[in-house]
């Protein structure tokens, strides 16, 4: 980060805390038991996630374009709910709510990288949606194994930059007072305005980073339904339209869950009471990694006919396994 510090080629010192203090939930009695109730939730999303990452990778039939987005999903669903989480339970249950200055940062870093990518696997998801229904012929050639790949490179590539920049930014800040982060993990939003020198940078980068990382992605999801919604109405049967849509059932969930509530607490973020916002934000970021794999296994047909054929071929081993243990 020293690009950062270096101030445009000026030596400037900034203040740096040794720790920052999270303050979480504050004037709530038996809060705990949320937290608790966190912990058990990421328990049913790591189960989840890894069983359709399994099932995706033991099952050669999976092995197509779309497969590779939902992989990628569960795989950041599973990584953000581990990055986050346990450091959660650890801070409040276990009281250790000091978190030293670099951890902090790398903290944030991690959780704000798995939560932007949410969003740009779900653009993915839409785009495949979209080429699948309205040019169903050009599908094998216009969404392939290199498209998707290169597609979701090119999202992990912008996340982690726009991610490189915002904690380089904060880096420049000093803080001079108070280090008491009033959220449940290290916030941009709250951590920037803990700073003594100036912050507008980050002001800056705090407007446009919901946008680009959040309207953007829905705005392109939003449009690509009205697009496939006005094509079928012109070219189906409302029969046939419905049958269309019934394949997108499982990713307007998936977006109507993920994106709802995270805009609300960005947009309506100086006018919530504190404990809404994180409540409200910590579910956000939990929620929908359990719903996903619960989602996808119940909405997706080809994944439900896979853990069939799966546990067929486990039930064939056991017997297999149980004639040869006689014999």
């Amino acid at each position: 980060m020293e690009l950062f510090n270096s101030a445009f080629g000026r030596n400037i010192t900034f203040v740096h805390p040794e720790y920052f203090t999270i303050s979480g939930l504050t004037g709530i009695p038996n809060i705990k038991y949320y937290y608790i109730f966190l912990f058990f939730v990421y328990i049913v999303s790591v189960l989840g996630n890894t069983a359709v990452m399994t099932i995706i990778y033991l099952d050669h039939n999976l092995r197509t374009p779309k497969y590779v987005a939902v992989f990628n999903l569960a795989f950041v669903d599973l990584l953000g709910s581990s990055a986050l989480v346990p450091k959660v339970i650890d801070i409040f249950l276990f009281n250790h709510p000091n978190i030293p200055y670099r951890d902090c940062l790398t903290f944030l870093f991690f959780c704000y990288i798995c939560l932007s990518m949410q969003s740009f696997n779900l653009v993915a998801l839409a785009y495949d949606r979209l080429v699948a229904i309205i040019f169903p012929l050009h599908y094998g050639v216009k969404v392939t194994h290199g498209f998707m790949l290169s597609l979701i490179s090119a999202f992990w590539a912008f996340i982690i930059v726009a991610n490189i920049i915002t904690v380089g930014l904060i880096t420049r800040l000093s803080f001079c007072e108070s280090v008491v982060i009033n959220s449940y993990f290290c916030d941009h939003g709250q951590i920037y305005r803990l700073a003594c020198n100036d912050n507008y940078p980050n002001y800056v980068l705090s407007c446009l980073y919901p946008v680009l990382m959040f309207w953007v992605p829905l705005g392109f999801i939003l449009l690509s339904y009205l697009y496939i919604g006005f094509t079928l109405s012109k070219v189906a049967t409302v029969q046939e339209g419905l049958k269309a849509f019934k394949t997108c059932i499982g990713h307007l969930l998936l977006v109507a869950i993920y994106f709802i509530p995270l805009l609300m607490t960005f947009t309506l973020m100086e006018k919530i009471h504190p404990n809404a916002r994180i409540i409200n934000l910590s579910l956000t970021s939990v929620i929908p990694p359990m719903l996903n794999p619960i989602i996808y296994v119940l909405q997706t047909q080809e994944i439900k006919e896979s853990l069939k054929r799966l546990l067929k071929i486990r039930r064939k081993f056991k017997i297999t396994m149980a004639k040869s243990t006689v014999m």
